[in-house]
């Protein structure tokens, strides 16, 4: 008899997190903000000492999604911080690869989105509003990125990304940091959104 393929990753807090099933239980945020710290976006082809990790750029859509959403509940800031959780796992794959991996990256990325919202009281499904609202602080971030350390021209950025409200990014710079830093700051945020819960 053929033995299945093992479908789970053991993380550094000892989870076994099941891919194709994940369980809210088996979800821990110190595992989500280690894994983001050490994930490069832009798969590391970014300028400076650190590569631009997907917690660092976390960090920043939830800021931004609050600048345009400053009368929004800490739940939904939540659910900013943590839009790209699951690439705590599967990683940060760049658009064009998700789209030749086609609809199972999709279907694996919703399961372990649910898996973590609820485990930290959220919807499994945020409302559609509100993930428009994510994406496009999202879209913003992405401009930010590309512009400042992924070698694009702000017309070229602008034809992928959208031009920003300057007003929105006002004071507001890609920060690069030791992974380690990157962590600590993450799971902070996380602790005080949840606590605002």
């Amino acid at each position: 008899m053929a033995q299945q393929p093992r479908a789970w990753q053991r993380m550094l807090s000892g989870r076994r997190l099941d891919l194709l099933d994940p369980t809210p239980v088996d979800i821990e945020i110190e595992d989500i903000a280690h894994g983001l710290a050490f994930v490069a976006r832009w798969n590391g082809q970014t300028h400076g000492d650190f590569a631009y990790s997907v917690a660092e750029h976390s960090l920043l859509v939830e800021t931004i999604y609050g600048r345009l959403n400053p009368k929004a509940p800490a739940k939904w800031r939540l659910a900013a911080l943590l839009h790209d959780a699951p690439e705590y796992v599967i990683g940060d794959m760049i658009s064009p690869v998700k789209a030749a991996v086609g609809p199972e990256y999709t279907a694996l990325d919703q399961r372990l989105t649910a898996a973590i919202h609820i485990r930290f009281g959220l919807p499994a499904a945020i409302p559609k509003s509100v993930k428009q609202q994510i994406k496009k602080a999202d879209k913003i971030s992405a401009w930010m990125e590309a512009t400042q350390i992924a070698g694009f021209s702000h017309a070229e950025s602008s034809r992928f990304f959208g031009k920003p409200d300057p007003a929105t990014l006002e004071g507001l710079s890609i920060v690069l940091r030791p992974p380690t830093e990157t962590r600590v700051a993450f799971t902070e945020r996380h602790n005080d959104l949840l606590r605002d819960l």
